[in-house]
């Protein structure tokens, strides 16, 4: 960090640089959301601001991430840039196996009334029952790698107990997608319609309207594994 910030922190009393630095660490290494209540460079919109400005410069922004919270994730511009050069792109079984997560952890609870919103945090976990039939079609031995590796990014979190006539961890969303700008949830969730629904009308109108514009995919970021 040694120069890259100096313009913006000089011209502020120690005490201001102090809550910049310790913000902008929080957001960056955390590996949950940062509460505005713990951090008063949140809490104020002028350092709130220059922190955003200090993220920008590594290619990183801001991120809301509920009431009072905020984490950090890639610019959209940067995202688009990496993943055009291939970079932090999900092999196919670890898309996979993410997808069937996120769809029985969140979409189909959303559809059914029990989620709100954007968010993909859940409280309704995929059980092992719901990725048998994936780990039949690749493997138990590459599921469980492909799952090991959605862990450690921080893509997935493990939880147990909720699958009792089938032994091993059942999974819900990870902390790395409260990383994700607007824009890159709206992908994700576009990704979700195509997988659930390819031949409805909304699917359709979402290949159109992409195949109009260059296709973007979701990068994630290397911070705290996510």
């Amino acid at each position: 960090m040694s120069g890259l910030f100096d313009d913006l922190l000089q011209p502020l009393g120690d005490k201001q640089r102090d809550a910049l630095v310790s913000a902008w660490a929080a957001l960056e290494y955390g590996s949950e959301p940062a509460s505005e209540a713990a951090l008063p460079a949140l809490r104020d919109a002028t350092l709130r601001h220059l922190l955003d400005q200090m993220l920008q410069r590594t290619g990183r922004t801001l991120v809301h991430a509920g009431a009072h919270l905020w984490t950090s994730g890639y610019r959209d511009d940067i995202t688009a840039e990496l993943a055009a050069k291939g970079w932090g792109i999900l092999a196919p079984l670890e898309r996979a196996a993410l997808i069937l997560v996120l769809i029985h952890s969140v979409a189909i609870p959303r559809a059914e009334g029990q989620l709100i919103g954007d968010e993909w945090q859940s409280p309704h976990p995929t059980t092992p029952t719901r990725l048998r039939k994936l780990s039949q079609v690749h493997g138990q031995r590459r599921l469980s790698d492909a799952l090991q590796w959605l862990r450690a990014a921080g893509l997935v979190r493990a939880v147990r107990g909720s699958d009792p006539e089938t032994a091993g961890a059942s999974y819900v969303p990870g902390p790395a997608l409260r990383r994700l700008t607007p824009a890159a949830r709206q992908r994700l969730q576009e990704n979700l319609i195509l997988a659930v629904g390819p031949d409805t009308a909304l699917a359709t109108a979402i290949t159109v309207r992409r195949s109009l514009s260059r296709p973007q995919e979701v990068t994630f970021s290397p911070r705290s594994g996510s």
